[in-house]
């Protein structure tokens, strides 16, 4: 009896180390994805910063992963370029050198968005046919991929609306197209967090965890008003901080009819509700930090308020330097990376205060 006894409670901890392997596995693939997403969204960011997104006019998701490979090919290139608004109302007098500049930003950035399919895609089928994928996440993963297929032809579309009656693209379709990419990144950050040991500290209140979920959706809405702040051009105008335009609340915001497109196409307006989410998310990621460290000093959830709390404050220190400098490249491009990251860290904290994701096998240490 001793001995049977002995060999199930071997077997179930030889199951307990199996699954924490496969765990840590699709952990650091998750983590891998987080990174590549990472990159790909800095390099759509630049790619719109420097005006390069309509320098492919093409939309070709096998044959576009190869460039040009020679004059004549770049020539032939170029004429279709020219045949767009971009090029015949800002860009007439660039040459083919010119326009070699801003086809390498788009073009990189179509070869990063593929490569996520196949970094995504092969250890996802080699983890599944391996038993390495629990069978209640394997599901949501086939949607992660499938809502990262739906995001390139959210690009494309994208991309088409600045081919015939306009010289960038539309702001609505470039705020889609990036929180889309933002959902892809805050579920593969869900799904890693979940599969993460977590701790036992109890936490501030009984509604910590919707809090924390109001934060990262706080989080995801300003990201939205950033895209429709680029989409605009807004940040170029009003670079002035704290007042905007000479006041704290600057006149005209409502000029256009009616009045609700003023939220969308009044870069005045746009640029004002954007300020105003900064500080909303700030006092809620304060409030929340000064709760949990009165409730529960010492845990694991005080330190993470104090975290989240010191990403936001150098997100907006990054937010108002852009601003004030009238939007350079790199702190752009840092501005936005460090709108993912406080995104990342808001999703993993809000996970954690709902622990891992069941095992199936698990060992109970009785008193």
């Amino acid at each position: 009896m001793a001995v049977a006894q002995f060999s199930t409670e071997q077997a179930v901890l030889g199951q307990v180390a199996r699954q924490n392997r496969n765990r840590r596995a699709v952990r650091i693939w998750l983590g891998f994805v987080l990174l590549a997403l990472f990159c790909l969204v800095l390099v759509g960011g630049a790619t719109r910063l420097t005006q390069s997104g309509l320098s492919i006019t093409e939309w070709k998701p096998i044959h576009g992963v190869i460039p040009p490979l020679n004059p004549t090919e770049w020539q032939e290139e170029f004429d279709r370029y020219k045949q767009i608004p971009q090029f015949q109302i800002l860009n007439s007098d660039i040459t083919v050198e010119d326009f070699k500049s801003i086809f390498w930003w788009e073009w990189a950035h179509r070869l990063l968005a593929r490569a996520m399919g196949v970094i995504f895609a092969v250890p996802l089928i080699f983890f599944w046919a391996t038993g390495r994928i629990e069978k209640s996440l394997r599901w949501p993963l086939v949607g992660i991929f499938a809502l990262g297929g739906l995001q390139g032809a959210i690009g494309w579309w994208m991309v088409s609306s600045g081919l015939e009656a306009r010289v960038d693209v539309s702001q609505y379709r470039l705020a889609t197209h990036l929180v889309t990419a933002c959902l892809i990144f805050a579920a593969c950050m869900w799904v890693m967090r979940a599969l993460s040991p977590h701790s036992d500290d109890a936490p501030p209140s009984e509604h910590s965890g919707q809090v924390a979920g109001l934060i990262a959706l706080m989080a995801l809405f300003q990201i939205y008003l950033g895209a429709l702040v680029a989409g605009l051009h807004a940040g170029l105008s009003y670079n002035t901080w704290p007042l905007m335009d000479g006041a704290v609340v600057p006149g005209d915001l409502f000029v256009q009819s009616p009045w609700w497109i003023n939220f969308f196409e009044n870069p005045k307006l746009v640029q004002y509700v954007h300020r105003l989410g900064a500080y909303a998310l700030t006092a809620v990621v304060l409030i929340n930090m000064v709760v949990c460290l009165r409730s529960v000093p010492g845990t694991t959830h005080a330190r993470r308020s104090v975290v989240l709390m010191l990403l936001v404050f150098v997100q907006a220190s990054l937010g108002i330097a852009t601003l004030l400098m009238q939007v350079p490249l790199h702190l752009a491009l840092a501005h936005q990376g460090g709108a993912l990251i406080v995104l990342g860290f808001a999703v993993a904290n809000w996970r954690g205060f709902y622990g891992e994701y069941p095992r199936d096998t698990a060992v109970v240490v009785a008193d």
